[in-house]
């Protein structure tokens, strides 16, 4: 049975205006006959998922409908059959059977490809599943930054996977523009945020219509707009931003002062946005929650403002045309 695609998802919408309520058999339609590529959602929390390891008074270990993996991203190019995915998360067998399952595969397949963050642990640790202990893969390419690569080469058990070629290190950087189809291509840039291991990488998805643009993890949009680029010339080049909405705001955290958190809260992100048109507004859709983010109560009081002020939570299982 399926975990996350129980309850509560919005299929093929990206407008913040509506929210409709689906039931599984809407969210799980044949799509055979599409023919343009697309996005799907497949986790929305943080590296730890909902609910959080250690948690044991948390309730939602006991609802399923209201428990997320990590955040990932499927892309499907029905023409060609091929799908890759953003970010190899702890939950990365569920999410490449979801991926799968929704696309219409009737037998699994490794992904074409894996686009990769940083080394953080929500974002890379699932490539352990390609390895021999699991299903073997043979030459999975995967992107990533210069340090990411490095880091995989030297240190185990990630050289493991390099040296039987599980993966194929695809080394990607500021002018790269990965061709993927006659109607896809993936840029890549680096954003400002914890490089203990690696370089912090964002993407956009070029589609045939739209471009998706995918920032989990920053540090703060400020320190971006130090940098010479930023949050608005982001959202000025795509259609869709997928962006980091790790925590609301300060005191989510009981006892702890949260100003220096390496993220910027929801609050931060929507009173910097606050004088921008509405289309710009609905651009945003906030990725990446934590597990102590009120934001994740579908139809709860934070949630319904962020909805009222043209802004909206990406929703596990959502499809996004591209």
């Amino acid at each position: 049975m399926r975990i996350l695609f129980a309850l509560l998802f919005v299929l093929a919408s990206c407008s913040p205006a509506s929210d409709p309520l689906t039931t599984p058999s809407e969210l799980d339609p044949d799509l055979s006959e599409v023919k343009q590529p697309y996005l799907l959602v497949l986790g929305i929390g943080q590296d730890g998922g909902t609910p959080q390891t250690g948690s044991h008074a948390d309730p939602r270990w006991n609802e399923p409908a209201n428990t997320h993996m990590a955040t990932s991203l499927g892309l499907v190019d029905p023409v060609s059959g091929k799908r890759w995915l953003f970010e190899a998360t702890p939950d990365f067998k569920r999410q490449w059977y979801e991926l799968d399952t929704r696309a219409g595969l009737r037998e699994a397949r490794v992904p074409d490809g894996i686009f990769i963050t940083h080394a953080h642990m929500g974002h890379y640790t699932g490539l352990m599943f390609l390895g021999h202990e699991s299903v073997g893969a043979n030459g999975v390419p995967v992107y990533v930054w210069p340090k990411m690569a490095a880091f995989l080469t030297n240190n185990g058990p990630w050289s493991q996977l390099v040296k039987y070629e599980n993966i194929r290190l695809e080394t990607l950087g500021p002018d790269s523009k990965i061709e993927l189809s006659d109607s896809l291509r993936v840029s890549s840039f680096l954003v400002p945020h914890r490089q203990e291991f690696s370089e912090v990488a964002g993407f956009i998805i070029h589609g045939p219509q739209k471009t998706v643009g995918f920032i989990p993890d920053i540090d703060s949009w400020e320190e971006w707009d130090s940098t010479g680029t930023g949050l608005d010339q982001f959202l000025e080049s795509v259609d869709l931003a997928l962006v980091d909405a790790t925590f609301f705001a300060n005191g989510e955290i009981p006892g702890r002062d949260m100003s220096s958190f390496p993220h910027p809260f929801i609050s931060h992100t929507m009173a910097r946005l606050s004088s921008a048109s509405a289309e710009t507004k609905a651009k945003i859709v906030f990725i990446h929650l934590n597990h102590t983010n009120p934001a994740l109560e579908v139809g709860g009081e934070v949630y319904n403002v962020i909805q009222k002020k043209g802004f909206r939570i990406a929703r596990p299982g959502e499809q996004i045309d591209l």
